[in-house]
């Protein structure tokens, strides 16, 4: 395998863009990170474009890379169409990476958009049914509530079985509530640790011009937000947001032919599908069998790692992750938040850039922000959030839900230069 160098990034901030359309947001990524990298379109030799709800939203299927690229000058090369869930952008990234490593390419493009705020909200929350077996939705949430109607701890009236999945929330909450609440059970964490790690998530925002939330908000703030599905409440989850990220890779040779180049090393790109485990098999759960490959290829360990961008549609995806990726064991990822090794100074800052609950959390684009965050820490370019003598970096990026975990991951393992 041939060594591969991420050598560009570029990404817009994370927001509501109603009057912006997904080629302009794509415009604008894609002129960023070719200006990071120094380079031109014609030096791009195959591209991954991905997105998940374009054609849910407007029809456009089937061509959505060529459609998007063209009018940027890309065009001729290869270009692959990913839709991958909220795993698509790392999904795109990992096509990239071994179009690269395989030795086919010598300069990748990997860059992905995504739009969901409409002003019709059953629209929204019917997008995210689509990262489900929608033909099986019905036994697919049945098999959840009964994960946890017997588990013995307190929730509050009417909470148990709420109406209203996939028309005022997304049917994602339902299926972290469900793993929320087991963990509890068996583990005894709260939802206040789950607080404590939405409001550090929502400090690191307050440090990274491209979130799209930078409010800094206390313990008793994310308490206090409106219940979205008990114990998660509106500031313990990822927004609705729009937006688009990129990230140019390259091999040693193209390497050489650059100059003021600030290139990372990708050590490990790895992904992964969901399997039919039991819900209480945490040591077989996608993201331990997932990481566990990453490390091997990348000859590290969870020890070795400096920090992580991690997906946290809610503060509990973080705390899992915690567990999944082996910075901590098993029914201590709370306790870990609550050391202070999660927040920047600390022994692993995880999402630094304020992670899907503050930076946003657009499908297609999440992913590759993820890549952005890390390569601008091993840089050391990312300012006021830098995390110090940094040099290896993790981002794990999940999408869908097929029976107890996510229906697809991926893992990349970056090493500053």
């Amino acid at each position: 395998m041939e060594d591969v160098y991420v050598i560009g990034i570029g990404m817009t901030r994370f927001g509501k863009y109603l009057n912006l359309g997904i080629k302009d947001l794509t415009a604008q990524s894609l002129k960023l990170c070719l200006a990071d990298a120094g380079i031109s379109t014609s030096d791009i030799q195959a591209a991954s474009f991905s997105n998940s709800i374009w054609g849910y939203y407007d029809g456009q299927h089937c061509i959505r890379g060529q459609v998007v690229l063209q009018p940027l000058g890309i065009e001729g090369i290869p270009i692959t169409n990913v839709e991958n869930a909220c795993a698509g952008g790392a999904t795109a990234f990992h096509n990239a990476w071994y179009g690269v490593a395989g030795g086919l390419y010598d300069c990748t493009l990997a860059i992905g958009a995504e739009k969901l705020y409409s002003e019709d909200r059953i629209k929204t929350f019917g997008a995210f049914m689509t990262g489900l077996d929608v033909e099986n939705a019905d036994a697919h949430f049945n098999a959840w509530r009964d994960s946890y109607k017997d588990l013995k701890i307190d929730i509050p009236e009417g909470e148990l079985n709420p109406d209203g999945a996939g028309e005022n929330r997304s049917a994602f909450m339902d299926v972290y509530a469900g793993m929320i609440r087991v963990h509890m059970a068996t583990y005894g964490s709260t939802q206040q640790q789950l607080a404590l790690i939405a409001s550090k998530n929502h400090f690191h925002s307050t440090m990274n011009p491209n979130a799209q939330f930078q409010k800094k908000m206390s313990i008793e703030d994310i308490l206090a937000g409106r219940s979205v599905i008990w114990p998660l409440t509106v500031p313990m989850c990822a927004p609705v947001g729009d937006g688009s990220a990129a990230t140019i890779l390259c091999s040693g040779s193209f390497l050489k032919r650059l100059t003021g180049s600030r290139p990372v090393k990708v050590l490990a790109s790895v992904l992964g599908s969901g399997t039919r485990r039991g819900i209480s098999d945490d040591r077989n759960d996608i993201s331990c069998i997932t990481s566990k490959k990453a490390y091997e290829v990348a000859g590290v360990g969870p020890e070795d790692i400096n920090l992580a961008e991690v997906h946290d549609a809610t503060s509990y995806g973080e705390l899992h992750q915690s567990e999944a990726l082996g910075f901590c064991p098993f029914g201590e990822g709370g306790v870990f938040a609550e050391s202070g090794a999660t927040t920047l100074g600390g022994k692993l800052p995880i999402n630094p850039s304020g992670g899907l609950e503050s930076r946003g959390h657009p499908i297609g684009a999440s992913g590759l922000s993820q890549v952005h965050e890390i390569v601008t820490q091993l840089r050391h370019e990312a300012g006021p959030r830098q995390v110090e003598n940094c040099r290896l970096g993790l981002t794990e990026n999940g999408g869908g839900n097929l029976g107890f975990e996510e229906a697809a991951i991926g893992i990349h393992i970056l090493e500053k230069v």
